[in-house]
């Protein structure tokens, strides 16, 4: 997909279009936990006229996640005490209670997500790509092999799954990156070299040590020793007892503080080498797990971006520079605060909603108030980033 800004438009041809093609009020373009869970609270502020549209389907990241593969954060039906299940996208409603499930696998909670749109009827067109996003004559102009859909306002809930980092190091290319894994089960090597040693690199190399497998985790820094209570910054506790079950300590070998310098293939072999000149071997792919470039990117012209890379934002989650189009999801940062788990760029959906139906003369007291009382609507950054106590 590229991201290309569409020519400006005089008032006539504007009114034409508006006359002849579909506009809608919204458009929200990713159905994952973002896309539907901004939408449930689009709808919820009293904006009627939206559309949700994915280039696959609703939760299609992760019915791609690999079978073996758990959400780290757990779910807990803790909804009748005002505590919102930390897997859920939208008010009232409880992962757990539903499924049944304590640290769901991503095929399950995909069904969870369609389960959702099914129910709050949400507007959705699945097989749509968005091929190019531009905004001109005060419309944004979303381009599909279908043809141009037209909106006021755009929601980029995209995601980051399906845009995998492919590394910045030499021979990067020759690893497996675990998003195209589909079963750790298919690997059948004895021994793997896995480059990121956050959480799923982590996830597979406890996999891949429940089979037998030596592995052994590199990491430029050392995700397992850091002394923070942040799972954006440390493993999670889920991720921490796995690390002490005997197959993870018994077969598992972690390098912190290990740069890859490059990764070469001779045809039977497999070389790794460190940016200090240590050399690791091995018969099979090498396997990738150094995140995700987000689906931003391919919007990227529509944003200013911090120096970190990140779009910049306002206090709405609204682009500094394109009115009207605003970010939902993992890739959302304010200072640094970083909103990678769904509990905690949900807290951000309502914040989007308002802003948006605001700006159609409707009103919000009621909506914000409800939101706020379920801890789904998060203004005031400055109660983040509270570290837990160490006795």
């Amino acid at each position: 997909m590229d991201s290309v800004e569409m020519p400006s438009e005089d008032e006539d041809s504007k009114s034409a279009v508006t006359d002849s093609k579909e506009v809608h009020d919204v458009i929200i373009v990713g159905a994952g936990a973002a896309g539907i869970g901004v939408a449930i609270s689009v709808a919820h502020s009293g904006v009627e006229d939206f559309l949700i549209v994915d280039r696959k389907g609703v939760g299609s990241s992760f019915a791609a996640w690999p079978a073996e593969t758990r959400f780290i954060t757990p779910s807990f039906p803790s909804n009748s005490i005002g505590m919102l299940d930390l897997n859920s996208v939208a008010v009232g409603v409880s992962p757990a209670f539903s499924m049944r499930i304590e640290h769901p696998t991503g095929q399950e909670f995909a069904e969870h997500l369609q389960g959702l749109a099914d129910f709050f009827e949400l507007p959705i067109r699945e097989n749509t790509n968005i091929l190019s996003l531009g905004k001109a004559g005060g419309l944004f102009h979303l381009e599909t092999e279908e043809g141009t859909l037209f909106a006021r306002k755009v929601i980029w809930a995209a995601g980051e799954y399906q845009y995998p980092s492919q590394g910045a190091f030499l021979g990067s290319e020759l690893c497996l990156h675990t998003s195209k894994i589909k079963s750790y089960g298919d690997l059948t090597g004895e021994d793997y070299l896995i480059i990121g040693g956050y959480e799923s690199g982590i996830d597979a190399a406890y996999h891949l040590s429940k089979q037998g497998r030596r592995v052994r985790v590199f990491d430029q820094n050392c995700p397992w020793g850091e002394e923070s209570s942040d799972p954006s910054v440390a493993l999670s506790t889920f991720t921490f007892e796995r690390i002490k079950s005997i197959e993870f300590e018994t077969n598992v070998e972690l390098f912190s503080e290990k740069s890859v310098q490059s990764i070469t293939f001779d045809g039977s072999i497999y070389e790794l080498k460190t940016e200090d000149g240590e050399v690791f071997q091995s018969k099979n792919q090498p396997l990738l797990a150094n995140g995700f470039d987000g689906s931003h990117k391919f919007v990227s012209n529509l944003f200013e971006h911090r120096d970190d890379g990140f779009a910049e934002l306002t206090d709405q989650d609204e682009s500094t520079i394109t009115p009207g189009l605003f970010l939902a999801g993992p890739m959302v940062r304010h200072d640094g605060h970083i909103f990678c788990f769904i509990f905690k760029y949900r807290q951000r959906f309502a914040i989007v909603a308002q802003a948006i139906a605001e700006s159609f003369d409707l009103p919000t007291d009621e909506f914000v108030e409800a939101y706020r009382s379920w801890g789904m609507y998060l203004d005031d950054l400055s109660c983040c980033g509270q570290e837990c106590l160490t006795c």
